[in-house]
């Protein structure tokens, strides 16, 4: 079965819902936040080339909400970072302090990992 992705008239489709690329309608589909509600920070090296990131995963925020947070967080760390399938990444390991400052506004945190 082929799809169709380029047309004369609209130029680059999107090979999922067959749209032209800027009316995208799979790009507006919005991450459904699910879990237990506890929220897990932890450190990753892997696929980084030895550069360690804390991930922030289990925020059950809409993405909205999840944008907001993290440029606090980003803020207050004075670190880089982004979001990536509802986790937020940061550069370098700042376990600690991201714990403190989501325990401050509330949320149950668990550090995972070593």
């Amino acid at each position: 079965m082929s799809r169709l992705v380029y047309s004369t008239q609209q130029g680059r489709l999107c090979p999922e819902c067959e749209h032209p690329v800027e009316n995208c309608q799979c790009k507006k589909k919005q991450f459904t936040p699910e879990g237990d509600g506890i929220v897990r920070i932890r450190r990753e090296t892997k696929g980084r080339k030895g550069k360690g990131v804390s991930i922030v995963s289990g925020l059950l925020l809409n993405e909205d909400e999840l944008k907001s947070l993290a440029k606090e967080l980003k803020r207050k760390l004075s670190s880089g970072g982004n979001i990536k399938d509802g986790e937020i990444e940061f550069q370098g390991d700042h376990r600690d302090k991201i714990k403190a400052v989501l325990e401050g506004k509330g949320f149950t945190v668990k550090l995972a990992g070593g």
